[in-house]
């Protein structure tokens, strides 16, 4: 293959995997704005709408490494295509819901899509970028996802408010459409693999995904008796999937992929820092609007700083983690974000906007220098037979902070606040919950960036050319 066919190559993958990683995030911000209005239309109580979220999240989390395998072993451009039109054509039948129960059905639909691009795109551009400029395209990437989450709330809001919240939904499709045309002009042997002779685990899969939805979903009640049967059935469930996989001939994840120091301490640095900073929006939301008596207008556009700055500067962490070993730049990410969760521990009434948006915009530079070189670091400590279930694992990571985040966050805040709710009379109990929870944070930043220090040298060219030989 020629260099300028090469370059092209590069090019489209680039294009494609920022597209997809635009889409989801933009869907999952976007459908936040548009809840309202559903409500409205299908007369829903609070309880069914919190499953348009639970749905989708649940079934990509658990579907992440399965699609992440079975990339691995049929061909990471046949799952990727497939997931896009699975994601559109889900996106579709929300947008023509009639009812509540098929717009549910229809994002667990748009979940299955979902996993199948989050397990496949990162894959596809390691695949193509060789190191030295793997940093810079995966901190493009990571710019996109933070575009989508910024991006979502005002377009998603500007659609919902003039057409209707269904134009949300085709929006996606059709970005959906013009990934499919662009990703079939991808023809690099790479993306045209052979299948390889091992077999894809039914029974590990199953498993798997049976006990991560029984801890997702266990997490996400665990104030409950029956949120706490579901974790605990899940944290067996995952036990006996650990052992059946290390007597596996042909595993759904294998294991040995942890023994790899760098691959394990990225992973756990990932799952650390999601942990720590994705319940920040929303602590800030409702401190911002019931503390501050902001609208929610002005709260969404001081919200927005943190995603612009680590989209703006996210392409040049990468950049820089392929001159510098990428553990560095990473962990000074992580140290700048512990700072600044530290620094919300002191926040007050009193407080000003100004110090709010200050801090914000630390935690947007730190978040920007750890995730790019992080996943770098992760992705290029695998064979690259392993790129799918290695980049789906990441993508667990980032799933699984979240929740627990949230868990952690929901229960500090009815620690101090039982079931009060958040008024100027309480406002001295909330504060004092997220004080707790920035604390929390704050501490397991720092043990991020010891993991994260720790984890070892990344590989450089030649170690990947002859990890890749093995």
């Amino acid at each position: 293959m020629s260099d300028i066919n090469y370059k092209s190559q590069k090019r489209v993958a680039l294009l494609v995997a920022t597209l997809s990683s635009f889409l989801t995030p933009f869907m999952s911000s976007a459908i936040n704005v548009a809840i309202p209005s559903i409500a409205r239309e299908f007369s829903t109580d609070a309880v069914l709408l919190s499953w348009l979220v639970t749905a989708f999240l649940l079934t990509s989390t658990t579907l992440l490494i399965p699609f992440g395998r079975i990339a691995d072993i049929y061909g990471r451009k046949r799952i990727f295509i497939v997931g896009v039109i699975v994601f559109s054509l889900a996106s579709l039948f929300c947008a023509s819901s009639m009812s509540m129960k098929v717009l549910l059905m229809s994002r667990v639909v748009q979940g299955i899509g979902g996993a199948m691009m989050f397990g496949t795109s990162i894959a596809i551009l390691v695949s193509v970028f060789p190191y030295g400029e793997r940093g810079k395209a995966l901190g493009i990437n990571v710019s996109a996802v933070y575009a989508g989450l910024s991006i979502g709330p005002s377009l998603g809001g500007v659609l919902t408010h003039y057409i209707s919240w269904r134009a949300v939904f085709i929006f996606s499709s059709l970005v959906g459409v013009l990934i499919t045309l662009f990703a079939s002009r991808l023809n690099l042997p790479i993306f045209n693999q052979k299948q390889m002779r091992e077999k894809f685990d039914f029974l590990g899969s199953i498993l798997f995904c049976l006990s991560l939805f029984s801890l997702m979903l266990g997490l996400s009640q665990i104030s409950t008796k029956n949120g706490q049967v579901w974790f605990l059935a899940g944290c067996l469930g995952t036990v006996f999937f650990v052992f059946y996989q290390s007597r596996n001939e042909n595993p759904l994840f294998a294991l040995h992929l942890f023994k790899n120091r760098v691959f394990a301490f990225s992973n756990l640095a990932a799952l650390i820092n999601y942990t720590a900073t994705s319940a920040v929006s929303f602590i800030m939301s409702i401190y911002l609007q019931e503390i501050k008596v902001l609208s929610p207008r002005e709260t969404g556009l001081i919200l927005l700083c943190q995603p612009f700055v680590q989209a703006l500067l996210s392409p040049f962490a990468g950049a820089l983690s392929d001159r510098v070993q990428p553990r560095f730049v990473a962990s000074a990410g992580m140290f700048l974000t512990a700072l600044a969760l530290f620094a919300f521990s002191f926040i007050e009434v009193q407080t000003t906007v100004t110090s709010v948006v200050l801090v914000l915009m630390v935690l947007g530079l730190g978040f920007a220098l750890f995730s790019s070189p992080n996943t770098s670091a992760a992705m290029s400590a695998v064979h690259k037979q392993s790129y799918g279930v290695a980049s789906a694992m990441l993508a667990t990571m980032r799933l699984t902070g979240g929740m627990i985040a949230m868990t952690l966050t929901t229960l500090f805040i009815n620690t101090f606040l039982g079931g009060s709710k958040v008024s100027s009379e309480t406002a001295h109990l909330f504060l004092r919950s997220a004080k707790t929870a920035f604390i929390v944070f704050s501490a397991l930043c720092i043990v991020g960036v010891v993991s994260s220090l720790i984890r070892g040298k990344t590989a450089n060219k030649l170690d990947e050319m002859a990890l890749n030989r093995e």
